[in-house]
């Protein structure tokens, strides 16, 4: 059955169908409706809510409940998130799987409560201390809020691994139907590496086994780790293709911006123009194998975003190895199809500047 709902409302209840039983967060534009539909409903369903002081404080409760085995979720957005990466480096330190979401606004510094896509380097790049990756998928509807936030517990626990979703602020804001899913049972004593009480089986208790760097000796956990991410970068690679065929012009896009990249590839192809579309959908792994494909055909990639500078872009020149980088970073206001449309003529003409 289909229900209109709300992004961030759509996506707190699909949290709670996929068996989170455990949030703790502090709110902030635009995403705390998220906060105020779990502490309605996470503890009418069996889980518990914790409004906390801080955002540092809600990262590091969720490092104490993933380590028992509870399906785990924090959420946050601009500088909120960036309070949060010290305790997503523990995360990845101790291999424990959790959710993060972040709703992005505009940056830099304390930013604004409007739109934007902001957040891509620090959910991409490792926002923390140490040389770590995290899995990082990114919705463009308000039924992907909802497929995307089931389908990362599940990756988390695959892997071990806090995983993040990406989302923005229209996204989390904007109503649109959704199907949502059928409702998960979640065992948190179901793993071995995870916490549990004294019994008379452990009549001391149980030690953590997960793997953090000291448990190592010291040549093992650099090839550890390596080996961890290198599966990871193999086997979760996501992303959607619009139009590659015969494309020389590809857009490349993910969340709210695609859906406006994906208006200006139909306009494109009725002027006759050879332009597709590449949406990554995991932003981490970034889709290579996309790019390994169409650099064989294409003479473009145009990089459109909503950000001041640009990021993503820099990503797009390294997959898009041989062919021309172009970007359309359209700041605090979501990307206009027309001004996509001058951008590839501009490719088309030679007259638009290349950026890589």
């Amino acid at each position: 059955m289909k229900k209109l709902m709300k992004g961030n409302n759509a996506l707190a209840e699909a949290a709670i169908l996929a068996g989170c039983r455990f949030f703790a967060g502090y709110p902030i534009t635009p995403q705390t409706e998220i906060l105020e539909y779990l502490a309605k409903n996470l503890p009418e369903r069996g889980g518990h809510f914790v409004q906390t002081e801080s955002e540092l404080a809600g990262i590091n409760m969720i490092v104490g409940a993933a380590a028992t085995g509870f399906r785990a979720m924090t959420s946050s957005a601009g500088p909120g998130f960036s309070l949060k990466q010290e305790g997503i480096s523990y995360l990845c330190s101790m291999e424990l799987p959790a959710v993060i979401v972040d709703v992005m606004r505009y940056g830099i510094g304390l930013g604004n409560i409007v739109l934007g896509q902001g957040d891509y380097f620090q959910a991409v790049k490792g926002g923390g201390h140490g040389g770590y990756k995290v899995p990082v998928y990114a919705p463009s509807s308000v039924q992907e809020n909802v497929d995307y936030i089931t389908l990362a517990f599940d990756t988390a626990e695959a892997y071990r691994t806090p995983v993040l979703l990406l989302s923005d602020g229209a996204i989390g804001q904007m109503a649109e139907s959704v199907e949502l899913p059928e409702a998960k049972e979640h065992d948190p004593d179901k793993y071995d590496w995870t916490l549990k009480g004294r019994d008379a089986a452990h009549p001391t208790g149980r030690k953590m086994t997960d793997r953090i760097y000291y448990d190592f000796k010291y040549n093992e956990y650099d090839p550890h780790i390596r080996e961890r991410y290198g599966k990871m970068e193999e086997e979760l690679q996501k992303w959607e293709e619009i139009e590659l065929a015969d494309a020389e012009v590809i857009l490349v896009s993910y969340g709210i911006s695609s859906r406006v990249c994906k208006e200006a590839v139909k306009l494109a192809r009725r002027k006759g123009w050879k332009v597709g579309m590449i949406r990554p959908i995991t932003l981490w792994p970034f889709p290579k194998k996309a790019f390994e494909k169409t650099n064989q055909t294409a003479k473009a990639y145009l990089s459109v975003e909503m950000n001041a500078c640009g990021q993503m872009v820099e990503d797009v020149a390294l997959y898009g190895r041989g062919v021309s980088v172009y970007s359309y970073p359209s700041g605090r206001v979501i990307a206009d199809p027309e001004v996509i449309l001058q951008k590839i003529a501009g490719i088309f003409d030679g007259t638009e500047k290349e950026v890589f």
